[in-house]
């Protein structure tokens, strides 16, 4: 509450918050209520996080570990997602002994699994390639980031599906096939489109083309199974199929988001 108490004055609406905060969660029918913390999924979780590693991650690094470092250093983050970029090696080692500090402070810790120190940039692929290796990648907001380089042979950055949200999204789509096999198919397909398009409209980028035709291609396949369920006996042939998609067609992938034009491939 003391970060809380910074940005907000009203003690009317502070009480409302610390009741939020102490309310608890049912989960299996039993009223769970932590002393510290909040429970996850409440509503106001997401707005009392940006608030907290504002003060505890955004400002710090700006405003305390910024002008200490060598060279130049900027900061991306969404929710509790964040990506620190250092122009220095020994920049980044230096923050990423302390972080943890900071972070205990707080009374939070950093995910051991995806806590990582890796080279990424225009000299990471020939540094990668000069040692035998290939660059590293970097997962972030259900995209790994690659080092490429663009026709012309200027650095860029490619990015594709994350393997693990990849494999989420099909079996989400899985399940909900299986849930709704024996519904008249001009429904279901209403839903997959929309599902579809979802998809579409945040992996849609330049250079993840081929993992949207892939998961377009793993969603054929899912319904055509569990259509073929519906009845014992003879399967959906792909024949079938095929008379079902010309009448009840998936929407195709499409790009959605296009290049920036603020030096995206510079």
């Amino acid at each position: 509450m003391e970060l809380i108490e910074k940005r907000v004055l009203d003690g009317s609406v502070l009480r409302l918050i610390r009741k939020w905060i102490q309310v608890g969660v049912i989960e299996e029918g039993r009223l769970l209520v932590s002393e510290t913390g909040m429970g996850q999924g409440q509503t106001i979780s997401p707005l009392l996080a940006n608030i907290y590693l504002h003060y505890v991650l955004d400002e710090w690094f700006e405003k305390e570990v910024k002008p200490r470092l060598r060279g130049q250093a900027h900061e991306i983050r969404f929710a509790d997602d964040a990506v620190l970029c250092f122009q220095y090696k020994e920049d980044a080692e230096r923050v990423l002994e302390v972080l943890p500090k900071r972070f205990g402070k707080y009374g939070l810790t950093l995910h051991p699994e995806k806590t990582r120190l890796v080279e990424f940039g225009r000299y990471a692929e020939v540094n990668a390639k000069r040692q035998g290796n290939k660059p590293s990648t970097l997962d972030f907001l259900g995209f790994t980031h690659i080092c490429a380089r663009s026709r012309k042979g200027k650095f860029t950055v490619h990015v594709r599906t994350m393997k693990k949200r990849f494999r989420r999204g099909l079996t989400a789509i899985a399940e909900w096939c299986q849930e709704n096999r024996h519904v008249p198919v001009d429904e279901p397909q209403k839903t997959l489109n929309a599902k579809l398009r979802g998809h579409h409209q945040y992996y849609g980028r330049p250079t993840n083309y081929r993992p949207l035709w892939l998961f377009y291609r793993e969603v054929h396949h899912i319904w055509r199974k569990w259509l073929s369920r519906r009845t014992r006996g003879n399967g959906m042939t792909w024949a079938k199929f095929a008379a079902i998609l010309r009448k009840h067609p998936l929407s195709l992938p499409r790009i959605v988001h296009a290049w920036s034009s603020s030096g995206s491939r510079a």
